[in-house]
């Protein structure tokens, strides 16, 4: 397996972290866009894996909230998947959520080589990490030493909430026409929008009111998103059932985090995921829907503050051994 070339793009020093943006090749050669925040001899490293039709951006919130409690002992890495945000586009077959997990590894393998990593990632995020862990399950309790699981689940996304109208014949018949016609289903995308933006608020955002720059950000990612891309990925979340790998884990620090009004990938799926992880804290956001990340930025910060202290806790008292490995 080839090891990905980092491309460092600009270097420049923020109001308390020093920020890069980086280009890294993905094992097919597809290029992923890279943004860090921190110096690479950081103690610690969180990776921060975003999701389905979203971007770099979709962190912006609590990546500041983040910046504003860290100092240079912790290093951040923010990634767009591919077909997404900044990245490359590649071909369909591989927008799937394993790919989404080879591709995590490369980034990781060209930007943080060495020393211990959390993994934090949001709904299909949260997805691609639990896939990760069993792609690579050697990494699990050496390199990767705590998850964050934020709005994700394990399987099951068609069974409840917004994921019960997503089936085989549909998504198939939405592929077929984005292949067939996409400058047609591009030109109903642009017009859907106006009419369709009241529900993605209501799915995305929770019960409370939400500041409406926060509802324009994830608006704006959403549709930003090529439909090629948006309808490709729907095939592997469907098929998506990561429940007999989770033992991969094992008991590693956890943060298992959703809001109580999330439709897209309601909470029930946050508390079956934390009742199979030893090391996990079940956490649940009042209120709060799908873009929690966005809409209740400095909640789930300090609870990511929080695993971080857990994880370094248990490295103290335990270090990056392979016996505090998951049992495979």
């Amino acid at each position: 397996m080839s090891t990905p070339i980092a491309r460092v793009a600009a270097d420049y020093v923020g109001p308390q972290l020093s920020e890069k943006y980086c280009t890294v090749a993905a094992d097919d050669g597809v290029p992923i866009a890279v943004r860090t925040f921190g110096g690479e001899s950081a103690p610690l490293t969180v990776v921060f894996v975003h999701g389905h039709c979203l971007r770099t951006d979709s962190w912006s919130f609590l990546r500041d909230q983040l910046l504003s409690r860290w100092n240079a002992d912790t290093r951040m890495v923010f990634y767009d998947h591919r077909g997404h945000g900044e990245s490359g586009v590649a071909h369909p077959s591989t927008y799937t959520i394993d790919q989404l997990g080879r591709d995590l590894d490369a980034v990781l393998r060209a930007v943080a080589p060495t020393g211990p990593v959390v993994l934090v990632g949001h709904s299909m995020g949260a997805m691609v990490c639990l896939a990760y862990a069993r792609l690579f399950p050697e990494a699990i309790g050496t390199r990767v030493v705590g998850v964050g699981l934020i709005a994700g689940a394990a399987n099951g996304i068609t069974e409840v909430g917004l994921g019960r109208f997503l089936h085989r014949y549909a998504v198939n018949s939405l592929q077929t026409a984005v292949v067939r016609a996409p400058r047609v289903m591009q030109a109903s995308k642009r017009f859907s929008r106006r009419i369709f933006e009241p529900i993605v608020r209501e799915a995305q955002f929770g019960t409370k009111k939400v500041n409406p720059r926060m509802i324009a950000v994830a608006t704006a990612m959403l549709n930003d998103t090529p439909l090629l891309t948006m309808s490709s990925f729907l095939g592997s979340l469907i098929a998506f059932d990561e429940t007999a790998s989770l033992h991969h884990l094992g008991s590693i620090p956890a943060l298992v985090l959703a809001g109580s009004a999330d439709i897209v990938v309601p909470f029930v799926h946050s508390v079956v995921l934390a009742s199979q992880l030893s090391g996990s804290e079940l956490v649940r956001v009042e209120g709060a829907g799908h873009s929690v990340i966005l809409e209740r930025a400095e909640e789930v910060a300090l609870q990511i503050v929080a695993l971080v202290n857990r994880v370094c806790a248990t490295l103290t008292e335990h270090g990056p051994d392979p016996e505090f490995a998951a049992a495979s």
